[in-house]
């Protein structure tokens, strides 16, 4: 979306739910768009909430609530489409075959895949025609039910990291998540290159939480695992996944 475009969807968005008292929702959202969405909701004091079908999605819808409502129920409807294990599929041939039928990009949230199994998160005024129209993605079969089971696939392979950190500030971490000093560090961060939650984080001091998602624009994405132990000089053990 276009920036100056997506700014005012995103503000009749918030007027509408103000107007008509009911919850108004936009998606699905890249990080970036949400990171935008949330300086301008904050900005005009809007009551809002972003959901993308599962905990830590990657693109999310955003719910404008009114100030009765606390929880929205999101029009998002997951599908698990499974395949034979040794056909391999990737990312891109599910798209494919999703944009093949003409759905526009933001109403297909994440799409996870394993061997054999692949769960789409889709907007639900969608999930009737994909159900209806695909019965091969490439040239591999699928049979496609709604809902999923958990474990869902991963975003990508995780890999597990230990280093020590002076403090949970958002500076310190960057700075060993990624290698990098600590003055790199927070100019990254005030630069707008570090989102925390898919959320933009512009300030050094925030404090950094165990189970956030920290992403450094080309650096990598980053799960933050545990911060409770001490080293024996008093320094933060980090325990983290990272994305490879």
């Amino acid at each position: 979306m276009e920036s100056n475009f997506f700014l005012s969807r995103v503000n009749d968005t918030a007027d509408i739910c103000s107007k008509t008292c009911v919850p108004k929702f936009l998606g699905f959202l890249t990080s970036e768009e949400a990171s935008i969405a949330d300086i301008l909701l904050k900005k005009i004091n809007c009551k809002y909430t972003f959901f993308g079908g599962y905990n830590c999605a990657e693109r999310v819808y955003l719910a404008c609530l009114p100030e009765w409502c606390d929880e929205a129920d999101f029009p998002i409807t997951a599908l698990t489409f499974n395949y034979r294990a040794e056909d391999k599929l990737t990312h891109r041939d599910f798209l494919g075959s999703l944009m093949s039928l003409g759905i526009a990009r933001e109403k297909i949230g994440d799409i996870l895949i394993e061997d054999g199994r692949a769960v789409v998160f889709a907007a639900s005024e969608i999930s009737n025609h994909i159900t209806n129209q695909i019965s091969k993605v490439g040239r591999v079969g699928v049979t496609i039910c709604v809902g999923f089971s958990e474990p869902l696939p991963s975003l990508g392979k995780l890999a597990d990291f230990t280093v020590t950190v002076a403090s949970a500030r958002i500076d310190c971490m960057v700075s060993a998540l990624c290698g990098v000093s600590r003055s790199r560090a927070a100019e990254l961060i005030e630069g707008g290159f570090v989102s925390i939650n898919s959320i933009i984080c512009d300030k050094t001091t925030r404090t950094v939480r165990n189970s956030d998602k920290v992403t450094v624009r080309g650096k990598g994405k980053f799960i933050i695992d545990n911060l409770n132990d001490l080293s024996k000089k008093g320094r933060i053990i980090l325990k983290y996944k990272k994305y490879i």
